[in-house]
């Protein structure tokens, strides 16, 4: 017996793309436990999720693909149409003639003819090779916008990825790649939550068409220098989930969704994935909106001290161009 979708969906304004669930599940964790990752996902099925967020570097491609065959197997979704998937290109493979390579191999390992988004995962070139992390900062070499857009958009011409878009791009990323564009990015999909707010991206994505989709929603990742959360820890938060009888993970992920974003919330609980989609029948007050805009801002992932080795070298490019911090 097929579950019920639980997320109503949003409309994608680039190609024909297919409308995507408002909500979707991440799967990127460390060390990585593929029959782990493919029960989570499992579940997720089971509580109505439909969208499901993977990427090349995570290594989760395989059992989201297995979670897939076994979710149709078992009849919990009536066929490949009813899910929405998510990978990513990574770094090595930003290259004009590794793009359309590195998405066939994704799709191998998804056991996928299509995935429904395809994104350039950061803004940032690196020597092609197999993945090191952290990567080493001499491999990274000037990124070709115009090149890889085009075999992206190859991609989405071919029928392998029905809508193409990018993720951690600035403001400036995402000029270059419309000043290319035929099929503009669907989708910037980026680090976003109530402590970390993106206005000005936000409104330059929304003058442009491009959907926001938010990872680490619940501020998932750690402060350097701090085990703090300034989500979950927020007592602004606290107080408004006590307020509406939810939790502070509801507000923040409610919070983002009347935003007009689509949070992408990565829980291997079943009891909070079931939670995590309890975020569609209710409402924050103005009021509420109001204190969450007043949050002291803080970005958490960072180019520099998020991918590459802090010893060595850019030779090759110039930091700030590979920056993704904008405000």
């Amino acid at each position: 017996m097929a579950s019920t979708a639980v997320a109503p969906e949003v409309a994608l304004r680039s190609g024909n793309a297919r409308p995507m669930p408002a909500i979707g599940m991440g799967t990127s964790k460390y060390p990585l436990v593929p029959e782990t990752t493919r029960d989570a996902v499992l579940a997720a099925v089971e509580v109505g999720f439909r969208h499901f967020d993977t990427a090349s570097l995570y290594g989760s491609e395989r059992p989201v693909g297995e979670a897939m065959v076994e979710a149709l197997q078992r009849g919990l979704v009536a066929s490949r149409e009813e899910v929405f998937i998510t990978s990513k290109l990574w770094c090595t493979q930003c290259h004009p003639h590794l793009v359309l390579p590195s998405l066939q191999e994704s799709l191998q390992n998804l056991q996928l003819e299509y995935v429904d988004m395809y994104l350039i995962h950061l803004p940032v070139s690196l020597r092609p090779g197999p993945v090191v992390f952290p990567a080493k900062r001499e491999d990274a070499m000037p990124f070709d916008f115009e090149g890889v857009w085009r075999e992206m958009e190859e991609c989405h011409r071919l029928g392998l990825a029905k809508a193409i878009g990018v993720s951690n791009f600035t403001t400036r990323h995402l000029d270059k790649i419309l000043a290319a564009a035929t099929v503009p990015p669907a989708v910037n999909q980026v680090e976003l939550n109530p402590a970390w707010q993106q206005r000005k991206l936000r409104a330059y994505c929304a003058e442009k068409g491009i959907h926001v989709a938010a990872y680490s929603p619940l501020g998932g990742q750690k402060w350097s220098g701090s085990e703090g959360n300034a989500v979950l820890e927020s007592e602004v938060l606290a107080e408004i989930a006590k307020a509406r009888g939810k939790s502070i993970a509801q507000v923040a992920l409610r919070w983002i969704y009347e935003q007009g974003m689509s949070p992408i919330v990565k829980s291997f609980s079943k009891e909070r994935l079931k939670q995590n989609l309890e975020i569609f029948d209710w409402e924050l007050t103005d009021d509420d909106h109001i204190k969450i805009g007043q949050i002291p801002q803080k970005k958490i992932v960072q180019t520099a001290n998020g991918i590459f080795s802090s010893e060595g070298e850019f030779t090759s490019v110039d930091l700030s161009d590979i920056e993704i911090v904008e405000e």
